[in-house]
């Protein structure tokens, strides 16, 4: 006896305490995921700058221009000698010049290297989006599915709960049957294993159940990541009207993967443009407006300013360069082929996942066809157990069996509902669509 009241405190210290808990459903829960995980708030930023980069300016579209001011001096001690003879000594000679002036270059044309510059930081902006979506879709999936497995591992604690009950109930009718000599010793003691057994199980589900709250926490970037929060759902319901036909064509259209992959293609084949740009000739214009003080330490002139404007333009062309211009661009169209291929093997790659998935899903979603009636079954066999054990006409080990049978048809259709889930999950992400959690 004493064991079993130890027992029974210590699953009273791992049990939750109870008191007010805050309720997430799923789209609460990936709600403030969005909002405060570090992945994604990093993936953000990371689209900003390559927001802020595309621009004309960065293209090379606009003109540059530099004010710059500067003084210099000299002091010089000269000596001369003169074709009539004579010598000529200046010492300490100091000149002194100032100038300031604003200068202007801009390249008007260099094969439009500028349009295509600026197409491709438009792309790599598209590209930023593109990861921020698809780091989302990855939160979504992770947080979805350690949601759904946080409701089964509550399940399985229901489930188990109710397990101890019976073994309880069990102990409890072998322990009167004992004391009036109906039971042998071995019964009881039988008994008092298999609720022992069954307490250890349910004690090893708190833990389990702890960690899944943990890790939902963490996604959601709670700071308490212990914090015991409540789900809406009890129940796991997988979605029964996928269609693959629909998934697959939402796949090619939707799967930011594909869609990264075709603005690698994209991008591929401006730098090849750019790389034909360098066949054209170039024409910069620089420009200046300035103002220049010298003063001299000798010579006629003691003083002399200038204040002027300079321009010019510059026509060029490359005309030989060791055949480097030819070499970049066949490397380029190989890089171009490549982008196509990893496409085309990533579409193919995804196909094969989703065919797979697909497979799964339908397995998975007739196993809980036949679990149900399973449970169905196990549930009556129990029932029609328990009476006759309490009648004397079965015995412990017949009746732990249908008291095994029974919990094993519910931790089957669990673990299938929740496989279907995950299927589910996983043939969302697949076509873009994972998303829809959120409504």
């Amino acid at each position: 006896m004493k064991k079993l009241i130890f027992l029974f405190t210590l699953l009273c210290f791992f049990a939750p305490t109870v008191h007010t808990q805050e309720v997430y459903d799923l789209k609460r829960c990936v709600e403030t995921a969005l909002a405060n995980n570090y992945d994604i708030r990093i993936t953000r930023n990371e689209q900003r700058i390559a927001s802020n980069n595309a621009t004309v300016g960065n293209a090379g579209f606009l003109p540059s221009f530099d004010l710059n001011a500067g003084y210099s001096g000299s002091l010089n001690t000269v000596n001369q000698n003169l074709t009539n003879g004579t010598t000529a000594k200046n010492a300490n000679i100091l000149n002194q010049g100032a100038n300031v002036g604003l200068n202007m270059q801009w390249t008007v044309f260099n094969g439009f290297s500028m349009q295509t510059n600026y197409k491709r930081l438009k792309e790599f902006e598209a590209m930023g989006e593109i990861n921020t979506r698809l780091s989302i879709e990855s939160l979504i999936a992770d947080l979805t599915a350690e949601y759904y497995n946080y409701v089964r591992q509550n399940l399985r604690l229901a489930n188990l709960q109710y397990a101890v009950s019976l073994s309880k109930e069990r102990l409890r009718i072998v322990e009167a049957s004992y004391t009036i000599g109906s039971f042998s010793r071995l019964d009881f003691l039988q008994a008092r294993v298999d609720f022992n057994a069954d307490s250890s199980n349910l004690t090893k589900q708190y833990e389990l159940l702890y960690t899944s709250r943990v890790t939902l926490n963490r996604l959601m970037a709670v700071e308490d990541v212990a914090q015991e929060i409540s789900v809406a759902d009890s129940l796991i319901n997988p979605n029964p009207d996928l269609q693959e036909q629909l998934l697959w064509a939402s796949t090619l259209q939707s799967n930011s993967r594909l869609l990264l992959s075709v603005k690698n293609q994209t991008i591929s084949e401006l730098d090849y443009k750019n790389l034909q740009s360098r066949n054209y000739p170039y024409l910069r214009l620089n420009a200046g407006y300035g103002y220049t003080y010298n003063i001299y330490g000798s010579g006629s002139v003691k003083r002399q300013d200038n204040l002027g404007l300079n321009y010019g333009l510059t026509l060029g062309f490359s005309i030989f360069d060791g055949f480097n211009r030819q070499r970049e661009q066949r490397n380029a169209q190989i890089t171009i082929q490549n982008r196509k291929l990893q496409s085309e093997q990533l579409e193919l790659s995804l196909k094969a996942d989703l065919v797979n998935m697909w497979m799964a899903y339908q397995n998975n979603s007739h196993l809980i066809n036949l679990e149900k009636e399973n449970l169905e079954v196990a549930k009556e066999n129990y029932d029609i157990a328990i009476e006759r054990y309490r009648l004397g006409e079965l015995s412990g080990i017949e009746l732990r069996e249908a008291q095994n049978s029974l919990l094993g048809a519910e931790e089957r259709l669990l673990q299938a509902q929740f496989n279907t889930k995950l299927c589910e999950i996983s043939l969302l992400q697949i076509s873009g669509q994972i998303s829809s959690y959120l409504e």
